[in-house]
């Protein structure tokens, strides 16, 4: 399961539609929490995700927005006796916020946290399903964006196979040796199989427009934005450091994105839809605005040709 699950669209503020930011992507045996702003943890009630179910906790920033949900959550991983390690990752500058908000308040603790601060621009985790990578963005505070990236591979084409009686085991190992000896003639993985690219996750919040967006948002198949004004607000967003609907637009457009999710919404747009007619001028793609609790799909494959 790939997906991508809403808690929350405001920015700064929480408005009566909108919570605080907070993202979850559920990404095979990973379930990472970005970001959770003020209620994320009774968002999460209507979702279905428990604390039991995260396994990591990414933090782009310490702006109150995208961070003050972190106690409750992280109070509710002891209160559920969560039995494994949630890594928790943020930028190193900010370890002395993150000790104030992992203590904020007296609780008896018994949640294991792996914490893993991102020390420098471009650090990578490896993950079993692939490598986490971090990039600076450009922000008032330190910040970074992240993204999840799924090493190629192949996919075996089942009339090949067949054509060379190749079934059961042997498909396992000739994926693992990359060939296979039979009869006396020796297939190979390629004559089997095309190449399939892995996939990608991009997320990035609060910044203006630098060269970590775009290397964030390269070829990704599911970019998750902030858009947190209009045009008609794009010098207030150079000077505090967002981006408008426009500019996160023509960055997916320009970096191959195949689905663009926008969030982060200033409460002084009531209209969700003034994002999506701003973005439509520069992106062609499947476009989301995003909405507190809705759940969007990385998208399926692409279907390579057999060649």
């Amino acid at each position: 399961m790939r997906e991508l699950i809403v808690l929350g669209t405001a920015s700064q503020a929480p408005t009566r539609a909108r919570n605080h930011n907070g993202y979850v992507l559920r990404w095979d045996d990973e379930v990472i929490l970005f970001d959770p702003g003020e209620g994320s943890q009774r968002q999460l009630l209507h979702t279905g995700v428990t604390a039991t179910d995260l396994s990591r906790i990414c933090v782009t920033h310490f702006h109150g927005d995208h961070c003050l949900g972190l106690p409750g959550i992280i109070q509710r991983l002891s209160l559920d006796r969560v039995p494994h390690p949630v890594a928790v990752h943020f930028p190193a500058e900010g370890v002395e916020y993150f000790a104030r908000l992992r203590h904020a308040s007296s609780f008896h603790e018994t949640a294991e946290l792996l914490v893993a601060p991102i020390e420098a621009d471009g650090q990578r985790i490896e993950l079993r399903c692939g490598t986490l990578e971090a990039r600076r963005l450009r922000h008032p505070i330190d910040t970074y964006g992240y993204r999840l990236v799924e090493p190629d591979g192949y996919r075996m084409l089942p009339e090949r196979l067949a054509a060379y009686d190749i079934g059961g085991p042997a498909v396992g190992e000739l994926q693992r040796v990359g060939h296979l000896d039979l009869d006396g003639r020796r297939v190979t993985r390629a004559e089997v199989s095309v190449p399939r690219a892995g996939q990608r996750f991009a997320f990035v919040m609060d910044t203006g427009l630098c060269d970590g967006v775009y290397a964030l948002a390269e070829q990704a198949d599911l970019l998750v934005i902030e858009a947190t004004f209009l045009e008609s607000e794009a010098a207030l967003a150079a000077e505090v450091g967002h981006l408008t609907a426009g500019q996160a637009a023509r960055v997916a457009a320009e970096s191959g994105v195949r689905r663009l999710v926008l969030t982060h919404f200033s409460q002084r747009y009531a209209d969700p839809a003034r994002f999506a007619d701003e973005a439509r001028a520069h992106f062609d793609g499947d476009l989301v605005i995003a909405e507190d609790l809705t759940t969007v799909q990385v998208p399926p494959r692409r279907v390579p040709s057999a060649g």
